[in-house]
């Protein structure tokens, strides 16, 4: 009952049950199948049919629920053997629907893909709770628990059988039968609320375009930035108009660039009420009702709040620790936000532009004072940012790291003819695993940049490689031209990256501790500390090149970049910082009767939070937390990823800097390649030789460390 994993903004996995007919068993099976081909098997993309869908998914769940009865009622007396690597070997076939389910009901939906997901998330639900809430099951890995520190086992052996134990535990395995009733039927309908709180979020993003028809419309808008947009038109069938989308990576440059102040406010405004109108998409009731159900059931299992149950098992372990920390943030944050809004307002005031800075101008504004201050035109660094070279500058990266090399294949099916393929090898030649690249925003996308492991690396069952991809949102230039992306979009690309190395890296045995299958708080340490290699000359001098002449960045455009590093970190901090203690705090609320608007207007109130700027997920958009528990009351990981990421990356710079051969392979021994084997304060502290220290962090951001 292993599981594959999904990073980022991404939505629970659903799956259910429909009742199948004969026409489309067979192909149904298909989808569930052992995979074929080369490198030890391939997903069948070019097999997939929606309809296919359901029987496939309930063939699985029945093989599975076969599979976890058999080991219940096993006779003998319960051993790690019999148990524990006997779960390890269940539900495969259900795995493999659910990538193939996945990646259509996040990259590929449709109508009908969306009539699918409404039905089967439920019982999806349901199908786990009877599992997790077998109670035969939970004896037999109960007494293997139990007698786990006398009975041989290796470390590793041991971890996974707290993980069962845990993960039971955490489920209700102890429960009284009508808790346990309960308890199934509150994630049923969590389940339900995730899939209508994604879909509505979907509608809103997908639906609304804002459509260009003038030069005035257009002023201030570089040439990529109008490619962009005249290709995206033309894809909706507007051809010789220029399309504004509502997703990030189409408002933000229109909001960095656009002269025309008030189409600027419209596409603010139109972005940042995603699910939050009033009307048929609106999000507020379903969440509302999430928060209710999730408190139910946390008091159900035995803990004060969802947020207790949730960092129970994190690095943070309580959500006051992880409160302390962002406290101990915002205050330079804020403050840093007032000195920039103060700067921004200065130049406007000797523009004569005779406004006030609004959220709309915080960006526009911004990249004023930059090139003021700094001499800085980040729109001069775009035209060295070709997402191609950038592309090849990660695979370098990790080929200097971690001996990884990345050869570009076409022998395998894919989801949509944008995604690429590579095989990966390490530095003797070996297959290490196939990387998947789906750069591109397309309709029925979801925003967002995230990576998946479509399969996970084991040894247990023999070598098993894992396959991984990186799955972005970038808008397409004209046909035969490059994609030249923002800095902070290459520093995404090298982040979303990092999850992908952490799943190639991986060298255990089980696949439940494999690659990127650890605590929420610890899973965005390998990602966000693979982004400081985008800065370093080596990749810049190799990778950041003209899209024109070829030519390198220069030298003295890289001293500015390095110049204005701490710049618009107050923007940056406190727009997820914001995101981060709203989702705590609604998750400490209890029983509150949370009405969502106004909870997030109150308490960023009392947070002192700036006007000027909002927050990077306004609540009725919140992905991250309400179209799944992923990153529930876990927003603040990122946060406490990024105080280990700049206190390791310290490592590097303390010894011969970031390319150090000793400090790369610590890394790969200590962190990257143990999943969760060992737990991640003990792999930290394995890496480091002590705890992470936060004023590394605070350093990088230009923030007192005082």
């Amino acid at each position: 009952m292993h599981r594959r994993t999904f990073l980022a903004a991404s939505s629970a996995l659903a799956a259910a049950t429909l009742v199948p007919t004969m026409s489309l068993a067979a192909d149904a099976d298909l989808l569930s199948a052992p995979w074929t081909g080369p490198y030890g098997g391939v997903p069948p993309f070019d097999k997939v049919k929606v309809a296919d869908f359901a029987p496939a998914i309930e063939a699985a769940m029945a093989s599975e629920l076969a599979e976890i009865d058999a080991i219940a009622a096993n006779r003998e007396p319960p051993t790690f053997g019999n148990t524990i690597e006997a779960l390890e070997r269940t539900g495969d076939a259900k795995n493999r629907v659910d990538t193939l389910y996945g990646i259509w009901s996040g990259t590929l939906s449709t109508p009908e893909m969306r009539a699918v997901e409404k039905v089967m998330a439920p019982k999806d639900a349901a199908h786990g709770d009877k599992i997790l809430q077998n109670g035969a099951l939970f004896k037999r890995i109960e007494a293997v628990y139990d007698a786990r520190e006398r009975s041989g086992l290796t470390p590793e052996q041991q971890r996974l059988t707290w993980l069962y134990w845990n993960r039971f535990v955490r489920a209700g395995a102890r429960l009284s039968p009508e808790a346990k009733a309960r308890v199934a039927a509150i994630n049923q309908e969590l389940a339900n609320n995730f899939t209508t709180f994604s879909q509505n979020l979907l509608a809103d993003e997908t639906d609304y375009v804002l459509y260009l028809r003038t030069e005035s419309e257009l002023k201030g808008l570089p040439d990529d930035v109008r490619d962009a947009c005249a290709g995206a038109a033309e894809e909706r069938g507007h051809k010789g108009e220029f399309a504004i989308l509502n997703t990030r990576s189409s408002i933000d440059p229109f909001l960095t660039y656009s002269t025309r102040r008030d189409l600027r406010e419209k596409v603010w405004r139109t972005f940042y009420s995603r699910g939050d109108n009033g009307d048929a998409h609106d999000n507020n009731a379903t969440i509302k009702t999430i928060l209710k159900l999730r408190v139910e059931r946390a008091k159900l299992l035995g803990y004060p709040t969802h947020a207790h149950w949730r960092l129970e098992n994190a690095m943070a372990k309580t959500p006051e620790n992880a409160m302390a920390l962002m406290m101990r943030v915002w205050p330079s944050a804020i403050a840093r936000v007032r000195q920039e809004v103060a700067e921004m307002q200065t130049i406007a005031d000797k523009e004569k532009a005779g406004l006030k800075i609004e959220p709309w101008d915080y960006r526009f504004y911004a990249e004023k004072v930059r090139a003021e201050r700094y001499n800085l035109d980040m729109n001069e660094v775009k035209a060295y940012m070709q997402l191609d070279k950038l592309r090849e500058g990660m695979h370098w990266a990790a080929g200097q790291l971690y001996g990884f090399s990345f050869v570009p294949i076409s022998d395998v099916p894919v989801a949509h003819p944008d995604i690429k393929v590579w095989e990966v090898k390490a530095a003797d030649g070996r297959h290490v695993g196939l990387w998947y690249f789906d750069p591109y925003a397309r309709q029925g996308k979801r925003s967002g940049a995230w990576m998946n492991a479509y399969r996970a690396q084991e040894k247990f069952r023999g070598k098993i490689t894992t396959i991984v991809s990186n799955n972005a949102n970038f808008v397409k230039g004209a046909p035969g031209e490059p994609v030249l992306i923002s800095w902070d979009d290459g520093i995404t690309m090298f982040h979303e990256f990092g999850h992908a190395l952490h799943g190639l890296n991986s060298d255990v045995t089980y696949p439940s501790l494999s690659g990127t299958a650890v605590a929420r708080d610890y899973v965005e340490f390998p990602s966000q500390l693979n982004e400081h290699w985008l800065p370093t000359p080596e990749v810049l001098n190799r990778f950041a090149v003209h899209y024109q002449t070829g030519k390198p960045i220069p030298a003295a455009l890289v001293a500015k970049i390095e110049k204005a590093h701490t710049f618009r970190q107050g923007f940056n901090v406190t727009e997820y910082l914001s995101s981060a203690l709203i989702d705590m705090k609604l998750h400490l609320a209890g029983d509150a009767d949370i009405d969502p608007d106004a909870f997030e207007r109150e308490e960023l109130a009392k947070l002192d939070m700036p006007k000027e700027l909002p927050m990077r997920h306004r609540t009725p958009q919140f992905q991250h937390v309400f179209a799944s528990d992923g990153y529930s009351a876990g927003y603040y990981s990122y946060l406490w990823s990024e105080v280990l990421d700049h206190d390791a990356f310290e490592a590097f710079t303390e010894a011969k800097g970031p390319y150090d051969k000793t400090v790369a392979k610590r890394l790969h021994d200590k962190v990257m390649s143990i999943g969760n084997t060992v737990d991640p304060a003990q792999a930290y502290r394995s890496f480091r030789g002590r705890d992470p220290d936060v004023k590394a962090y605070l350093r990088d951001k230009g923030f007192p460390t005082t």
